[in-house]
């Protein structure tokens, strides 16, 4: 029995759908549903039981995934064990990350991860949806938020804070809000996340306030948030990580240092989180221990 068509069995009875499976894997929806039937036909099993709108387990499917779902975990951990024995770590890992923290924070350090690790071949997959790490044959995670729940592993990376900015053309015609209140008289750039919409939160000496915020203009992307800002369109909420450097040049003025500001809460940061196994691949290792020192 051919072990990765086994895996795609595996991989349709967790999403339930071909067409899913087949985005994950990057083939056609057709070639999953044959490499199905093909593992059927040689078990003479009916594993799924097909409709026009559901895909589901038959009980034989149930019982047969279920034997063998900790056989393929014991034949990767064996393969990651033998790998492992070689001193150079190799081979492919997948991180994903949200696209403004890749393309602001860890693109700049692609070539120097590949300098350190030359026999790596990093997948990046930067999106804003919280995928799957499991089903998505994912190794590694960075997401933005509190401390993490669920059945991950996570380790914190950095911490992350918010400030209120607005470009240097927008505060010599508007002026510096006096305080975080007077933001009520200037059309702020917000985000379509629905924390994020219509109220931010201020903390100074223990104190915290929290200051309605409206505005004609919603973005779903930091990045664009930030272009938004730079062109003077309003005052934006953003991460230190994406204006540091604009603040340092001058191109947005942070509008109260003296401040904290979130969204959501103030302690937040960026945490690394990879599935939970008993055996952790030295070239995933490899690639943490990287991301903990040049990212901090």
């Amino acid at each position: 029995m051919d072990i990765e068509a086994l895996r795609t069995v595996q991989l349709v009875a967790h999403h339930q759908s071909f067409a899913a499976v087949a985005r994950v894997l990057d083939m056609d929806p057709s070639s999953v549903s044959r490499t199905v039937a093909g593992v059927e036909a040689q078990l003479g099993l009916r594993l799924f039981q097909r409709s026009t709108r559901q895909l589901t387990l038959t009980e034989a499917g149930a019982v047969y995934l279920g034997r063998i779902g900790p056989l393929l975990d014991d034949l990767d951990l064996a393969r990651d064990a033998a790998a492992d024995i070689s001193t150079q770590p190799s081979g492919r890992v997948r991180l994903t990350a949200s696209v403004a923290f890749g393309h602001e924070v860890i693109v700049p350090h692609l070539a120097e991860l590949h300098a350190a690790l030359p026999e790596i071949e990093l997948e990046l997959i930067l999106n804003d949806q919280t995928l799957d790490l499991v089903a998505g044959q994912i190794d590694l995670a960075i997401r933005l938020a509190p401390a993490p729940k669920g059945d991950l592993i996570s380790a914190r990376l950095r911490d992350t804070r918010y400030r209120v900015v607005a470009s240097q053309d927008y505060v010599e015609r508007y002026g510096v809000p006096a305080s975080p209140e007077a933001l009520v008289d200037h059309d702020c750039l917000r985000m379509t996340l629905p924390d994020y919409r219509t109220e931010w939160r201020f903390r100074r000496d223990g104190e915290e306030r929290v200051v309605g915020v409206s505005g004609p203009i919603l973005i779903s992307n930091a990045l664009a948030l930030r272009q938004a800002a730079r062109d003077g369109l309003g005052p934006a909420l953003l991460a230190d990580w994406m204006t540091d450097a604009d603040v340092a040049r001058g191109d947005l003025v942070h509008l109260f240092p003296d401040h904290e500001v979130t969204a959501t809460t103030f302690d937040t940061g960026a945490w690394l989180l990879y599935p939970s196994r008993a055996y952790l691949p030295v070239k995933v290792r490899a690639v943490i221990d990287f991301l903990r020192a040049h990212l901090r």
